[in-house]
C-alpha cells in the first residue's frame, strides 16, 4: 500500500505543478495532498509543516483569483474587462499556455474596449491583468515547486 500512495504522490506533484500553470487543474492543492499522502505512506512530514503548507495553499488558492482582479482594477479595468479575461483565458488554452496568456490580455482588452474605453486604457487595463495573471501563476509554480522538492527529497532521503 505504501508503494501505491508513493506513485500516487508523483502523480498528484506532476499534474499539481501543470495545474499551476494551466486554469482548470487544481495545480498547488494536488501538491498539498501530495503531501498527505507520503504521510499515509510512512513518509511523514512534521505537523507543523503540514499545517504551513495548508495555510499557504489556502491563502495562495484565494489570491490566485484576487491579484489579477486586484491590478486590473487598479489600472482601470471595467466588469467586462474582467470577465473577457477569464473568456480569453479559457479560449486561450487550446493554444498553449502561451495563447492562454495572449487570451487573457486580449479578452481584457475587447471586454474594456466593449465597456466604452479607449484603446489606450483598455490596452493599460488588458496588460495590468495580464501582469496580475502572471504574478498569481508566480505564486503558485514557486509553492508547489517546493512542495514537490519537499516530496521528492523524502522520497530520496528517507528511501
Amino acid at each position: 500500500m505504501e508503494t501505491v500512495l508513493i506513485i500516487i504522490a508523483i502523480l498528484l506533484c506532476i499534474v499539481g505543478y501543470i495545474g499551476s500553470i494551466v486554469p482548470g487543474l487544481p495545480g498547488h492543492p494536488l501538491n498539498y495532498l501530495a503531501m498527505w499522502c507520503m504521510v499515509w505512506a510512512n513518509r511523514p512530514f512534521a505537523t507543523s509543516t503540514l499545517i504551513v503548507f495548508g495555510i499557504l495553499t489556502l491563502i495562495v488558492l484565494v489570491l490566485d483569483y484576487l491579484i489579477p482582479l486586484w491590478t486590473g482594477k487598479k489600472f482601470g479595468a471595467t466588469r467586462q474587462g474582467i470577465i473577457g479575461s477569464m473568456i480569453g483565458m479559457v479560449v486561450g488554452i487550446v493554444f498553449t499556455p502561451i495563447g492562454m496568456l495572449l487570451g487573457t490580455f486580449l479578452g481584457a482588452m475587447i471586454g474594456d474596449m466593449m465597456a466604452g474605453k479607449t484603446t489606450s486604457q483598455a490596452t493599460r487595463s488588458g496588460i495590468a491583468t495580464f501582469m496580475g495573471t502572471i504574478i498569481s501563476i508566480g505564486f503558485k509554480v514557486a509553492l508547489s515547486g517546493i512542495m514537490t522538492f519537499m516530496i521528492i527529497y523524502k522520497l530520496v532521503v528517507h528511501a
